[in-house]
């Protein structure tokens, strides 16, 4: 109950129309069965069973049949509509909310949940509720309701039959609820596992083809999309294979009224000699018992369902469930754009090891500083914790001396442009990618920016320039080519403070040469963190940071970490030799 509770929840002024649904699909069900009666008076009256040989009633009776048959249906159609509005209500509201608390999450979220899951559960989940709703529950009241009464004019007419007619009906009963033990929830929820983790291996396997056909690999070579389908079909072979034998022994028996029917009959006409009476009972047994089996088997599944509902809602929740950052109740305004780190620890949810330990450094107003490092070393993580992707498990990161945590998390992100390593643009213009931090600006504050950004060339080759669309349909551009245009949109913002995080890492000799034109111009005047793992674009900054296992291991100018003969010395003698390599 708690399910439909949280479904309510969701229906939001709609909620009033769930009961009413339930209600016309119950009064459906009972006006479902008053035609068979009226068939039962016609036969029981051209039969002359009782004594009574009249023909007057017939015509009355067939018309009671026919409209009561015709409300009926016309109740049923209003209890769809009612629940099918109430259903679509529900999964509107779901995708709003989970869309409204993401867009509420810190940017680590994103981190630890790929696009393939997060779409699978948002949308898969939240329209899987939808039959649930419109169908399953409606259907339900009338379920339980038909059968019920169909019991009790079994034993009403007849009580002999009716005895006939328990035996199948305990015999179902006791199959399904073999059938319909707890193993069947453990099941559900290793099938929604599995089939969620299918979903997302298989969108990060589509992603990869370019790469498998390269290689002229088949899916055999992407192993995890591979063993998730092996899983899947494991799972369901094994489960589907269990039900095999009581499943079909349950539909033999549910559907076998008549095999009991007809014995009894013929017990009783021997006995009684009755053979009008019960024969014409025996004709509204065998007309009216299938109804009992069908809808038994709508409330076979109602466990399965009323489980899969829950975890499809379960699933939404918990997705958008994630620690949300603090918001101060009295936000702080920086005095300034300087970045200091004092004393900051750091690590991952379930991580043992710090990824950052104890750090402490200070980059002034207007000032350059680089981390770089071995790969896995935490420089990433230490760049990541200035917008507060998370916040530190101790010390604090500050920026005009106010602690992060304290200043107003849009306030927060006005005041930083950080130029991610995997440049993200969106399937629209150049000029909406560019604008997208400044939906206001200019056509001259753009065209500085595509000017500053070394991006002019690009959008001077193609037809229809800014307008130009990216993405299916439309134009694809370089690894080095989308970096220019997110400097665009960098400089666009023209925010104080810069993180870039390998800003450089995918471009060709070309494109890094414009690549550092463009962040020259983006950095200047601006307090600067960037990432590098090309040495040659760090030999200018004002520090160097050498991160290894989340600490700084060295720092100072290049020229003095050159002087140290240490790590750095280290890796600028392996970084020479790299770019003087030939084959």
């Amino acid at each position: 109950m708690n399910t439909l509770k949280k479904f309510q929840t969701y229906m939001g002024e709609r909620r009033v129309l769930f009961p009413l649904a339930l209600i016309a699909s119950g009064l459906s069900g009972l006006m479902s069965l008053v035609p068979f009666v009226f068939v039962w008076l016609i036969v029981r009256t051209l039969l002359g069973v009782g004594g009574t040989v009249a023909s007057t009633p017939i015509g009355t009776y067939a018309w009671w049949a026919v409209g009561t048959a015709v409300a009926g249906l016309l109740i049923y159609f209003a209890a769809l509509m009612m629940s099918h509005l109430a259903a679509f209500r529900v999964e509107t509201n779901m995708r709003r909310s989970a869309m409204r608390k993401i867009m509420d999450m810190p940017l680590g979220f994103f981190g630890v949940n790929d696009g393939g899951r997060m779409r699978k559960i948002i949308d898969e989940d939240s329209s899987s509720t939808h039959s649930f709703i419109a169908h399953i529950m409606p259907d339900l009241v009338g379920s339980i309701l038909s059968p019920l009464t169909v019991v009790v004019l079994l034993f009403v007419f007849d009580w002999r039959l009716g005895v006939a007619c328990l035996i199948p009906l305990v015999a179902a009963f006791a199959t399904m609820g073999y059938l319909m033990n707890p193993r069947m929830n453990n099941f559900q929820k290793k099938y929604l596992d599995a089939q969620e983790r299918m979903s997302s291996e298989a969108v990060e396997y589509v992603r990869g083809i370019p790469v498998v056909k390269v290689f002229q690999q088949t899916v055999f070579s992407f192993k995890r999309f591979y063993d998730s389908i092996i899983t899947y079909r494991d799972l369901v072979t094994k489960y589907t294979l269990s039900w095999q034998k009581p499943y079909s022994f349950y539909t033999i028996i549910i559907n076998g009224f008549t095999y009991f029917l007809v014995p009894a009959a013929i017990l009783i006409i021997g006995r009684t000699g009755n053979y009008a009476a019960v024969i014409t009972d025996m004709f509204f047994y065998i007309l009216i018992t299938p109804l009992i089996s069908s809808n038994i088997m709508k409330i076979m599944f109602l466990n399965q369902n009323m489980f899969l509902a829950n975890e499809a809602i379960t699933r939404v929740e918990k997705l958008t469930d994630y620690p949300q950052l603090e918001s101060s109740a009295q936000p702080q305004l920086p005095q300034g754009y300087g970045i200091d780190f004092d004393g900051v620890v750091f690590r991952y949810d379930g991580a043992v090891q710090n990824a950052v330990d104890g750090i402490t450094f200070s980059i002034p107003e207007g000032k350059t500083y680089a981390l770089v490092g071995a790969s896995g070393g935490g420089k990433t993580t230490i760049a990541r914790l200035i917008p507060r992707f998370w916040d530190v498990n101790e010390g604090s990161v500050r920026i005009g001396g106010v602690d992060v945590r304290q200043i107003d998390k849009e306030e927060l992100m006005s005041r930083i442009s950080f130029v991610f390593q995997n440049t993200k643009l969106f399937k629209t213009t150049l000029r909406e990618n560019i604008t997208y931090g400044c939906p206001d600006a200019s056509a001259e504050a753009v065209d500085r920016a595509v000017e500053l950004s070394q991006s002019r060339e690009i959008i001077d080759r193609l037809p229809d320039g800014l307008e130009t669309k990216i993405g299916t349909e439309g134009t694809y551009l370089s690894g080095g080519e989308q970096q220019r245009i997110a400097l665009a949109r960098a400089i666009l913002k023209d925010a104080p403070i810069v993180v870039l995080d390998e800003a450089t890492a995918f471009a060709d000799p070309e494109n890094e040469h414009l690549i550092q034109q463009a962040l020259h111009e983006l950095m200047k005047g601006k307090t600067s963190l960037m990432i590098a793992h090309r040495l040659s674009s760090v030999q200018t900054v004002d520090r160097i940071l050498v991160i290894e296992h989340g600490k700084i291991a060295e720092q100072g100018t290049h020229d003095e970490l050159l002087a140290r003969d240490g790590i750095y010395k280290t890796m600028w003698d392996e970084y020479q030799k790299s770019v003087a390599w030939t084959v």
